[in-house]
């Protein structure tokens, strides 16, 4: 971690950065996976009602829905693709040969994605405000750290994916499992859908998944609205917050092992 906050490295990584940014906009296909297509999937699913059943009001609700689709597609699946297609054309072993530490390299092909998810939902929280009268955050730093862990628990499962993705044209279907699981994790959340009509089994299975905790959070800091319904102020979200942080962490951590496990740095021979 100490590698990534030198000079030096902050220096190299700016430069993948850079380079993979300009890659980034030459892709149609990305650019409108990574600035479109989560805006017409939130915008779509709030225009036929979705969400109206739960307890966010509709300000943090739009917040928190692009929040989470722009983890999944901008963050996830853009990531799982550009490391499949770096590692395919040999970018990543050639990188490798120089100065340039494993974890500045994933860390500078990632940055362009993660400053446009992020500024992506800075922007969609500052519309919500004028548009949906969304109300001023009960814990904004809890809604910030919540965005960032799933910035960090997105950018390794998007790289621990790349073991059983053989190509980019396979990162289609690769992805798959994780933004089913992500999207039934945002259907059975407290903010969609009323507590109360959610089956106890289905709360307790789609808490570990790994959008959960992330939205938890970000509706938490907004709203003060805890995963059963009830609502807190700002001492008392911290406690609220444990557990949902506690899933993130185990997330980070887990996508940590299986990085180092299965990660592979140039294709198959």
């Amino acid at each position: 971690m100490n590698t990534l906050l030198t000079s030096g490295a902050m220096r190299r990584i700016r430069a993948i950065a850079t380079a993979e940014l300009r890659l980034l906009v030459r892709n149609r296909t990305a650019m409108f996976t990574a600035l479109v297509l989560p805006l017409i999937t939130v915008g779509g699913l709030s225009a036929i009602g979705f969400g109206e059943n739960g307890d966010l009001p509709l300000g943090a609700l739009v917040v928190t829905m692009l929040a989470a689709f722009t983890l999944l597609y901008v963050v996830y699946y853009n990531l799982v693709s550009a490391y499949v297609g770096r590692r395919e054309d040999l970018v990543l072993k050639r990188l490798r040969v120089g100065e340039l530490t494993d974890a500045e390299i994933l860390a500078g092909t990632a940055l362009p994605s993660v400053v446009v998810a992020v500024a992506q939902i800075v922007f969609t929280a500052i519309v919500a405000a004028i548009a949906f009268g969304l109300d001023v955050p009960v814990n904004a730093a809890l809604a910030v750290l919540a965005v960032l862990a799933g910035v960090v628990m997105f950018v390794l499962l998007a790289a621990a994916s790349t073991a059983f993705t053989r190509n980019v044209e396979m990162a289609q279907v690769s992805t798959l499992p994780v933004v089913f699981l992500c999207m039934a994790s945002l259907i059975f959340s407290g903010g969609v859908t009323a507590p109360e009509n959610i089956p106890d089994t289905a709360q307790a299975v789609v808490r570990f998944i790994p959008l959960s905790p992330v939205v938890d959070l970000v509706g938490l800091g907004l709203t003060g609205q805890t995963s059963d319904g009830d609502t807190v102020g700002f001492a008392a979200s911290w406690g609220e917050a444990a557990q949902p942080a506690a899933i993130a962490v185990a997330w980070i951590v887990l996508g940590l092992w299986a990085l180092r496990r299965w990660f592979r740095w140039e294709p198959r021979t």
